[in-house]
């Protein structure tokens, strides 16, 4: 059995709380926030704390930490944590910066605790349905993956609008697109390109455009876009394509619908008949003839976010190796690191 204490009790914090109620292997025991109103609904049987190192102090039944307080307070916190010498749960985006994770692994390491952070986004359902597709090979040699999100709100809020905090997107939904795309394309990532951007917010950055370069002879591209506006249906949600030579294939929704798209025949030669179109005469583009296009149905995936946690209960129980490892998510901050260096100076930057 897990005992769960959580520090940082907003949004995420009390995410987690509910999540733990439906856990057959986890109870909560006490949460900590600096904000008392935080605190109102705290259920009766749990401790509360207005102090971390109080809870660290006085909670001694929990055995496993979740750190939910702001960005720029991890460091301090997985320091305090890893003292009490109590297993960690850490929240996204892990650090501030490179530098700053490695010394969190420098202190676990040493302290001898467990330490995972809560990419729970490997666990998304669309995001599944295309590694399903990319693992089983079955569009042959792959030359691409593009993984997409847009809004239409364009102004940010609360912490997001402090860079000191780690606001904007590229630490907010940008750590999560990435971390997808580094755990399914294999091969070391050679250079990276990033375009980021301040479109509407001042201070932070809103759009980014990122291109991933693998020595597998892949291109990975991550593209977000706060205020990038088009009137199609579920336009305002996550896409994906994955393209290789024997097909392609498309996911789009948070509620994932797509295809496997083949063609039924590949010309041999220049057809001799010219296709007219708007824009004139081509061989190449313009309308596919009838049955040319071919779809196949995309693999059966069933997954949720709490299966982050079924996965870390194994882990701790000796049954599974961890999912989320400390070096994967170095690799991951080191790479948001390059992002900036790469945005700011507008070119690519040699990574591995």
């Amino acid at each position: 059995m897990l005992h769960f204490g959580i520090i940082g009790y907003g949004f995420m914090g009390q995410t987690h709380g509910e999540t733990i109620k439906k856990l057959d292997y986890g109870k909560l025991i006490a949460v900590c926030d600096i904000n008392k109103d935080q605190l109102k609904n705290v259920p009766s049987d749990v401790k509360t704390f207005l102090k971390a190192d109080q809870l660290l102090a006085e909670a001694d039944e929990v055995d496993t930490v979740i750190i939910a307080v702001p960005n720029h307070l991890h460091l301090e916190m997985v320091k305090k944590v890893a003292a009490a010498k109590k297993d960690i749960i850490l929240e996204k985006p892990a650090a501030m910066n490179g530098e700053e994770f490695q010394e969190m692994m420098t202190v676990t390491e040493a302290a001898g605790v467990r330490f995972t952070i809560h990419h729970q986004r490997r666990w998304d359902k669309d995001y599944r349905l295309i590694k399903e597709v990319v693992d089983s090979q079955t569009l042959g040699e792959l030359y691409t993956i593009k993984n997409s999100l847009y809004g239409f709100n364009g102004n940010m809020h609360d912490w997001h609008v402090y860079p000191e905090f780690g606001g904007g997107m590229l630490y907010d939904w940008g750590v999560h697109l990435l971390d997808q795309m580094l755990w399914m394309i294999p091969g070391k990532l050679k250079t990276v390109y990033a375009d980021v951007r301040n479109v509407i917010n001042q201070n932070v950055d809103d759009y980014f455009n990122i291109q991933l370069y693998f020595d597998s002879g892949i291109t990975g591209q991550v593209e977000l876009g706060t205020y990038f506006l088009k009137d199609e249906a579920s336009w305002f949600e996550r896409h994906w394509f994955v393209g290789g030579n024997k097909g392609s294939a498309y996911v789009d929704g948070f509620h994932p619908q797509g295809k496997i798209v083949r063609t039924s025949e590949l010309l041999t030669n220049v057809p001799g008949k010219i296709t007219m179109t708007a824009a004139g005469p081509t061989r190449s583009f313009g309308p596919p003839p009838e049955g040319r296009l071919v779809t196949e149905e995309l693999p059966d995936v069933t997954v949720d976010h709490q299966m982050f946690f079924d996965q870390y209960n194994n882990y701790v129980e000796g049954k599974a190796e961890l999912v989320v490892k400390p070096t994967e998510i170095l690799r991951l901050m080191k790479l948001l690191d390059a992002i900036r260096v790469s945005g700011k100076e507008h070119r690519s930057v040699e990574f591995e």
